[in-house]
């Protein structure tokens, strides 16, 4: 299995916290099911039930304090320690993630060591992560990998992609060993991870200035880490190739 973060190597806590981020999904999967509005936000992307299954899509509802349904105690400090819950200043507990789709962040034990959530619409910051904790460090992990390792160690060629809906996109169309980072510029920790999996590393960023300076900043940042058995590539038409989902038509 690929080597990501072993969080089970770090004590009770550890085991706390996966355990109430585990119950968390469970709750966010169950909330899937039962919106029809989400749902219909996912087949508007073109997703599959089975390739949402397979990467454990949920849906946070919109109430401030809906993780009450799934914590009978939702005073638990461990809630806050996840990243779940937050805390305003004057004291009130809150739900970070409200409405939005949640792709649940795994470690090298396929345990649930943070979330990504994508709202479905609104002006809100399109992607939400969950914070640094002491599980969850955004610098170092890379979404999808889990699903991808058998793929990666088959190919020995890994594509690193800009967003979760683009991996999954990806995936659901045939391309199996794709991961991205979390919203974050390539780091030398993702560097160094990617070549402990793969002899070749394919950056797949947008064309635009953007995408061009993510991929300058992967460059960089590659060769220190270069050698003469590995090798780095760069596209800008991997989701093109691959047909990526439709965007979803704007509200009237």
């Amino acid at each position: 299995m690929a080597k990501q973060i072993n969080t089970h190597d770090t004590g009770t806590t550890s085991h706390i916290l996966i355990d109430r981020l585990t119950q968390a999904l469970s709750f966010y999967r169950g909330q899937l099911r039962a919106s029809p509005r989400a749902i219909a936000y996912l087949k508007s992307r073109g997703l599959r039930g089975d390739i949402a299954a397979r990467y454990g899509l949920g849906y946070a509802p919109a109430g401030f304090q809906a993780l009450r349904d799934a914590f009978p105690d939702y005073n638990d400090r461990a809630l806050e320690k996840t990243g779940l819950v937050a805390v305003s200043n004057g004291g009130r507990r809150y739900d970070r993630f409200r409405d939005r789709i949640m792709f649940p962040i795994l470690d090298d034990a396929d345990s649930v060591i943070g979330f990504g959530g994508r709202v479905l619409e609104g002006d809100e910051p399109k992607y939400l992560n969950s914070p640094e904790t002491e599980l969850f460090h955004k610098g170092s992990v890379l979404f999808g990998l889990s699903q991808a390792t058998q793929a990666i160690a088959s190919t020995s060629t890994v594509y690193v992609v800009e967003g979760f809906l683009d991996v999954i996109s990806l995936a659901q169309h045939g391309l199996q060993n794709a991961v991205a980072t979390l919203g974050t510029a390539t780091s030398g920790q993702h560097v160094k991870r990617l070549f402990g999996l793969a002899q070749r590393v394919i950056f797949c960023f947008d064309g635009d200035d953007a995408g061009r300076r993510a991929a300058a900043r992967a460059l960089d940042v590659c060769l220190p880490q270069v050698t003469d058995a590995t090798d780095v590539g760069f596209r800008s038409d991997c989701l093109k190739r691959h047909r990526p989902l439709p965007r979803p038509a704007p509200s009237t």
